[in-house]
């Protein structure tokens, strides 16, 4: 049994850096000797390297040097602060606020050292790779991480003794996605990893297959924003209201004095019909699926909040509601009769 140590990934060198951040390497090389702004990590050989905190950091400073801040004033500052001052500069420094990377770390030592060949499966990822085989792996304080989107775990064998130690490390890292790569398994145990959330693949993985879990694991994170606020908001929510229901909505009209049901009605209606056409659309690769499996989520989102106003709405008029909806479920069955 071991303490794991988590390594960082990406690894930038100096000239990588230059580029996204604005500045020249010889820029980047007197603010580390005068300010200690260089990269944290360190490669076997002794070649510094920065990590993806080492160059949103600088990305902070550049965008506010370049505002008209003084370095000797902002370089010790913590990133929180960077980030509220860059904000107060107004909208085009609000603009060079570096985009948050979905965080997903990586269990086991033959999984990090297949990532190892496989780069691209974490470009424009924030990764973490604890290289130690599941069943000797021990969280520790040092383990402990902020807002992880994926986690993505290599177990040997399913079998009850690592299915429980899997669980034990997710449910220490608080991701939002589980991804469990496995050699040997059965049904069984399949079955109760997908009965806990956990989505499962073989080793190793496929690269584009993981690239793209991950990036939809942030999507699925992002479409719940406001949960504390707005209630449980989910993707992929069933309707709450048929087109029946809703054409018998848009008649409220007279009772309400208003538009409003008529509007929210016609909305839902319409977000509904592009919510199916998103789930349907054809892809030519992984990051296209990404992208409309974010799509998909958010639409799902809008729709579920517009169908609780409706609700709201509709809360005081149930009879009158329920009136008009027998009216209509009458008229369509002389119709179909005809």
């Amino acid at each position: 049994m071991q303490h794991a140590q988590l390594e960082t990934r990406p690894l930038y060198g100096i000239g990588t850096v230059a580029r996204l951040t604005g500045l020249k390497p010889d820029t980047l090389r007197v603010w580390e000797r005068r300010y200690g702004l260089g990269a944290s990590h360190k490669s076997a050989t002794g070649r510094r390297q920065y990590t993806q905190s080492d160059l949103e950091h600088l990305q902070l400073i550049a965008a506010l040097v370049a505002a008209g801040s003084r370095i000797g004033e902002i370089a010790t500052t913590e990133r929180k602060t960077l980030e509220m001052l860059v904000r107060n500069r107004g909208k085009s420094a609000r603009d060079t606020l570096p985009e948050r990377k979905p965080r997903a770390v990586f269990v086991g030592k033959q999984l990090c050292d297949w990532l190892d060949g496989h780069q691209g499966c974490i470009a424009g990822v924030d990764a973490r790779l604890a290289r130690v085989a599941l069943s000797d792996f021990i969280p520790s304080d040092q383990t402990l991480l902020e807002d992880v989107d994926t986690l993505v775990v290599e177990c040997p064998n399913l079998a009850s003794g690592n299915v429980n130690k899997l669980q034990a490390v997710a449910d220490h890292f608080k991701a939002t996605k589980v991804i469990v790569s496995y050699q040997f398994g059965n049904d069984r145990w399949l079955h109760e990893l997908e009965s806990r959330g956990h989505s499962t693949t073989t080793f190793p993985p496929d690269p584009a297959y993981l690239a793209f879990e991950i990036t939809r694991g942030i999507a699925e994170k992002n479409a719940s924003v406001g949960e504390g606020n707005l209630g449980e908001l989910m993707s992929a929510r069933p309707r709450q209201f048929s087109e029946n229901e809703l054409a018998a909505a848009r008649q409220l009209k007279s009772a309400l004095d208003c538009e409003c049901p008529r509007h929210i009605s016609d909305l839902i209606s319409a977000l509904a019909n592009f919510e199916a056409y998103s789930s349907s659309c054809s892809v030519e690769n992984w990051h296209d699926a990404a992208v409309h499996s974010c799509i998909y989520a958010y639409t799902g989102q809008a729709r579920h909040l517009m169908e609780k106003a409706l609700q709201a709405v509709l809360e005081e008029r149930g009879e009158e509601f329920e009136a008009l909806l027998r009216k209509k479920q009458r008229s369509e069955g002389v119709g179909n009769a005809a």
